[in-house]
């Protein structure tokens, strides 16, 4: 009787203490469309003069602020490539983008099955997932069931991703400006409702807010009109490789608008949270996909204006109120948050977890050796140059240099442009309209329009030439003396050393992870298949 009371005991013990076992945390990705490095709480986190205080001045982000002062708030993240597809690619399968075959190229993308993607595996473990608008990636989530759930909550509308111009259309209507961001807000609202009403509420969740309205085109003149950002006031104060003209500045309060409409519907999401009483046991990530399209060193560029995002993480387990200065790259996030969920990490991942350094106390630099990240690029627009061919580039960030490799320094970085001169109909309007007309790997918009329409004046051929024209084989940056990265040092013999040091680390790197760039004269790359997967 004693044994079977014993044994009874134990069991009893077991099931206590598996009921004891804390719930996994549910994981709420908020992840923008073309939305870089810029929130107010940068600024106020950065030295006068320095690129995190440019522009971050005059943007008004408290729902992001808020949370980062909660948790991490990290001011060296970076993507792994500076264009939508082959970074999501790298994000979802937690690996360089070139491992991703076909997911590493944005037109024709298809993606290998056999490459393990973090959202997938969180759902083969127990985990509700769900997506409102941009996500792109295997197995992308849609309205149709699988194994009876659905996946993309979109019903309550999809019109957030064109935010400043749908608010502008219903004040037209007969909305007040405040009546029609509402609208916009509620969307949100209602998509993210429907998702915790609709998922098991045994089970953790994850949700991925993808919203694009960060991404062109904006309503010109929105940022003042919307938000109260007034373009005279960045007069002197933009980066100097941007031509601080009137088309320009308003131009970037515009989408500096579109960031503060952004953080609005952060705000949204976190009061759903706080109605279900999901918030305390949520990680909460929040970050971008590359740097601003349609501005010199923005998207589609190894410059830090066009890789360098906002990241910030809060939530169980974060020791907060910490700002950290570690180079981390999106690749991380994917086994971050795979730890987060006790799911092993697949040995094909080259990113590392965030972990150690979201449950350190320290701020500044953390890890001794998170001193570096790699990024990289291929090839953005189809039709930017002849033939489809890439722009191929990698380099590689630290804390005092930027050192890119460009592979084919014969090639235009953005598209040609013999076509403004020769073709008739290409003119500035037109530009401001179609992306891909000229120069096709510079999204279409105001300052890109006036970089065509200025190309031959004294003061404009410059700021052309510096983004369009063909670039040198390797590119150093002194950050600490030239924290804009306007002046080349690469063949300066004062900087021998350190280019030598810093060409063999990324080379190492790329070699250790079989970049495909550097075999074969990038063969794979040059000649990408035009269907079906490559791995």
């Amino acid at each position: 009787m004693k044994l079977l009371h014993g044994i009874l005991f134990l069991f009893g013990l077991a099931f206590a203490l598996e009921a004891e076992e804390p719930k996994r945390p549910n994981i709420l990705f908020i992840f923008a469309d073309d939305w870089g490095r810029y929130a107010s709480i940068y600024h106020r986190n950065s030295s006068p003069g320095s690129p995190l205080s440019a522009l971050n001045e005059f943007v008004r982000t408290p729902n992001f602020d808020e949370l980062a002062s909660k948790g991490v708030l990290f001011r060296n993240a970076h993507v792994n490539a500076p264009s939508c597809t082959p970074c999501r690619s790298s994000l979802l399968s937690g690996q360089y983008f070139w491992r991703t075959g076909r997911g590493a190229i944005l037109s024709g993308a298809h993606w290998d099955p056999s490459i393990p993607s973090y959202p997938l595996l969180l759902r083969d473990s127990g985990y509700s997932i769900g997506k409102s608008y941009k996500v792109w990636g295997p197995g992308e989530p849609t309205d149709a069931p699988f194994d009876g759930q659905r996946y993309a909550y979109e019903k309550a509308g999809k019109r957030f991703g064109q935010f400043s111009e749908q608010v502008t259309k219903l004040a037209a209507n007969g909305k007040s400006i405040p009546e029609a961001k509402e609208v916009l807000f509620n969307e949100v609202r209602g998509n993210f409702h429907q998702f915790l009403a609709d998922r098991d509420p045994v089970k953790p969740f994850h949700y991925w807010f993808g919203p694009t309205n960060t991404h062109r085109s904006w309503q010109q003149g929105s940022g003042k009109a919307l938000w109260n950002i007034d373009p005279d006031q960045l007069k002197g104060k933009i980066p100097p490789f941007l031509p601080d003209v009137p088309e320009v500045r308003e131009d970037l309060a515009d989408y500096l608008g579109e960031v503060a409409a952004l953080d609005g519907a952060m705000g949204v999401l976190l009061d759903e949270l706080k109605k279900t009483g999901d918030y305390d046991n949520t990680l909460i990530v929040i970050s971008g996909d590359h740097g601003a399209p349609g501005f010199p060193n923005g998207k589609c560029n190894l410059y830090t204006f066009g890789t360098g995002v906002s990241l910030a993480i809060t939530g169980p387990g974060v020791k907060g109120g910490r700002v950290v200065d570690d180079f981390v790259n999106l690749v991380d996030l994917a086994p971050t948050f795979l730890e987060t969920a006790n799911v092993k990490i697949p040995e094909v991942v080259t990113g590392h977890s965030l972990w150690p350094l979201l449950r350190s106390e320290k701020s500044g630099q953390v890890d001794p050796e998170r001193t570096w990240t790699v990024t990289g690029r291929e090839r953005h627009v189809d039709n930017a140059r002849e033939g489809s061919l890439p722009y191929p580039q990698r380099a590689i960030h630290s804390g005092q240099y930027l050192y890119i490799i460009n592979f084919k320094p014969d090639r235009d970085p953005l598209g040609g442009y013999e076509a403004l001169d020769k073709e008739k109909g290409v003119t500035p309007e037109r530009i401001l309209k179609d992306t891909r007309v000229a120069l096709g790997d510079m999204d279409a918009g105001p300052t890109k329009s006036w970089l065509v329409a200025n190309r031959h004046t004294d003061f404009g051929k410059p700021y052309f030439d510096k983004t369009f024209g063909k670039r040198p084989k390797e590119e150093l940056y002194d950050l600490a003396k030239d924290p804009f990265e306007t002046t080349n040092v690469a063949k300066d013999p004062a900087y021998a050393e350190i280019r030598g040091r810093l060409e063999k680390k990324l080379l190492d790197e790329l070699k250790r992870s079989g970049d495909p760039r550097l075999e074969n004269d990038g063969a794979f790359f040059e000649n990408p298949p035009m269907s079906g997967p490559v791995r």
